[in-house]
């Protein structure tokens, strides 16, 4: 959220004796030596705990279905599109996609629902379910990758664009950046939990006769960890969107440009482990808990609390205790009407000696515009104020 013109510093800042320095900043793995692009981001605070090029655009191959996924959970969750509604492959689409990578090997003589095409899309990676799932729904790939264009608008990835709804080699037309796909990775987790856990995270999955399994360096093997996906062509290198939650942390990650899958999955496991057992946390706020509250014009309350979506807290380096400062950010006097849930400004989080990170906060309640008795009633407000 930009050109937030209202900055309350809250009360609490907190200080010890020991002070972050460079010298106790934790050394990051070996393993990510290779990698040309690495972001690790601790989605309770915002903060980057390891970055490397994060906002330089690369190829995403199969990390693009991450973005079908997501705009199906849009359309499932706005109740537009049923887990168990039925889709068709069209001939053309066979001819084109059958056995083409990564596959279902679909046929038009298929009818897979909504739910069949997520777990292929998601497990398996599946080339052929990202089109016809795009394209039974949208109409054609074009229409679907508009709505996947609309959404990276929306979720403010604005250095990405999407061209494809597989990741297919395109000559380039679709790019992300790390910073945009931990975006992703956030709306998805947060926004949609129930799907997200239905269908990420799998190891295998069977359809029909088909057994697809997934090539997740991380689920099974790093505790915690459930997704998100891989991604390889000869023209991108080796890609992963990976995550894991653990003693109510959750770390996103983005490696792109591997050389080797080794290279990348040794890498993901290691950043993961070392982005939990070198860092602390300091609770701050749960998840639901009101942060501050934020000036509210023309509504028929003068105030509107501001809450976190997910349980915040700061990120320090082990056995480091820095200065922490909290400041909230909104463009205000908010104006009504203001939804519940509806996104309204941000949490900064300055811990000392290291980058402020930022998590999203959301109107706690629903402030509709103002009646006259209301404008009498605040403007007396005003007056006494």
């Amino acid at each position: 959220m930009k050109s937030l013109s209202n900055v309350l510093t809250l009360a609490l800042v907190l200080a010890t004796p020991v002070s972050a320095s460079a010298a106790a900043m934790p050394v990051p793995p070996a393993q990510l030596a290779p990698i040309p692009v690495i972001l690790l981001v601790d989605l309770g605070s915002g903060q980057v705990l390891q970055k490397r090029h994060p906002d330089t655009p690369f190829l995403p191959a199969s990390v693009t279905k991450v973005m079908t996924a997501y705009v199906a959970f849009e359309e499932i969750g706005a109740g537009r599109l049923s887990l168990d509604r039925k889709f068709n492959e069209s001939p053309e689409t066979e001819r084109e996609w059958f056995a083409k990578g990564t596959n279902m090997y679909l046929t038009t003589k298929d009818w897979p629902t909504t739910r069949d095409l997520l777990h292929g899309i998601m497990t398996a990676s599946a080339n052929d379910a990202s089109v016809v799932l795009g394209e039974g729904y949208a109409g054609s790939v074009a229409a679907w990758t508009a709505k996947m264009n609309d959404a990276a608008r929306r979720l403010g990835m604005t250095r990405s664009h999407f061209n494809t709804p597989n990741g297919w080699m395109d000559e380039g037309h679709t790019y992300v950046t790390a910073s945009d796909l931990v975006k992703l990775a956030d709306a998805m987790i947060t926004r949609y939990p129930d799907l997200y856990r239905e269908f990420s995270g799998h190891k295998r999955w069977v359809w029909r006769d088909v057994h697809m399994r997934s090539h997740d360096p991380t689920v099974g093997v790093v505790p915690g960890a459930d997704g998100i996906k891989t991604g390889y062509t000869r023209e991108a290198g080796y890609n992963f969107l990976g995550t894991a939650e653990r003693g109510g942390r959750r770390l996103v990650m983005v490696l792109a440009g591997a050389p080797l899958p080794r290279v990348r999955d040794d890498a993901a496991r290691a950043l993961l482990e070392w982005g939990f057992a070198a860092w602390d946390t300091r609770p701050l706020f749960d998840q639901g808990q009101t942060v501050a509250q934020a000036r509210v014009q023309g509504g028929d309350r003068r105030t509107l609390p501001l809450v976190a979506n997910r349980q915040v807290h700061a990120t320090i380096p082990h056995g480091v205790k820095p200065r922490i400062t909290l400041s909230v950010h909104y463009k205000g006097p908010i104006e009504a009407p203001v939804r519940k849930g509806q996104q309204v400004g941000e949490l900064e989080i300055q811990v000392e000696g290291l980058e402020p990170g930022r998590v999203p906060l959301f109107a706690g309640r629903d402030v509709n515009k103002a009646g006259w008795l209301d404008r009498l009633l605040n403007g007396l407000a005003n007056l006494i104020s």
